[in-house]
């Protein structure tokens, strides 16, 4: 993302209904995993530095970060997040097999070669590791971020489990979620661009008692999606161990 975007996210990521919503469902799949405390953590991507902050409130010392974004790692850094490197998912900085536990949060979706970027990913993990990956699904490019012109595709579930699976991670969960505001968004979407308007996710959370009941809902949402396992969202979680 340009300088623009990484500002963008960064001003949102604190309150937005979208960004806490996503942390929820996080938080609430690695406290399932039982991950241990002492796992070596790596965040894809990173970004501005919310996940990893998700990672510190939830005890884990030691936590990477890697994002292609000079900015973004400067956000990170102004965050007290200092164990943060350039790098890209098609080629990272890391050794072979040096890390327990790697987060890839919207991110496969952006690269070119999605094949070579799981191949990385399955590259930098210890045997017994675990992969948590979340990517829009057809319908949900939403351009939370302002980056959506970036976007190179969007994944059916079973889509993104195949690609998993080819790259050599045994899949042990895969489920869409935001699937309660999938219709009422997509139809805000339409009329927007016939009406010549235009509706960024940014414009959601000037409203606060829009932002606070669209939060109200996507916890419900991601809470559920779990254990309901609906047949459609915006977006497609999946955990991949490997062998």
């Amino acid at each position: 993302m340009e300088t623009s975007a990484q500002e963008n996210a960064a001003r949102l990521e604190r309150n937005h209904w979208w960004y806490r919503g996503r942390r929820q469902l996080i938080r609430a799949r690695i406290e399932a995993l039982g991950v241990r405390p002492s796992a070596q953590m790596l965040d894809v991507g990173c970004g501005t530095g919310a996940n990893l902050t998700l990672l510190g409130e939830l005890g884990f010392v030691d936590v990477t970060g890697v994002d292609l974004s000079e900015d973004a790692i400067r956000w990170c850094c102004e965050k007290g997040h200092a164990a943060v490197e350039r790098g890209d998912i098609c080629d990272l900085p890391f050794p072979d097999a040096h890390f327990d536990f790697v987060l890839a949060i919207d991110i496969l979706e952006h690269v070119a070669d999605d094949a070579t970027a799981i191949a990385e990913l399955r590259r930098v993990l210890r045997p017994g590791g675990t992969l948590l990956v979340t990517v829009p699904a057809i319908g949900g490019s939403w351009g939370f971020q302002g980056d959506d012109a970036y976007q190179k595709r969007s994944y059916l579930k079973r889509e993104l489990a195949a690609q998993l699976r080819l790259g050599g991670f045994t899949v042990t969960h895969s489920f869409y979620f935001n699937y309660l505001l999938l219709g009422p968004i997509w139809i805000a979407q339409q009329l927007s661009r016939r009406l010549g308007i235009q509706v960024a996710s940014a414009n959601w959370a000037k409203s606060r008692w829009m932002n606070a009941m669209l939060r109200r809902i996507f916890a419900i949402d991601v809470w559920l999606a779990p254990y309901l396992r609906p047949g459609y969202g915006a977006s497609v979680l999946a955990v991949g161990r490997c062998p």
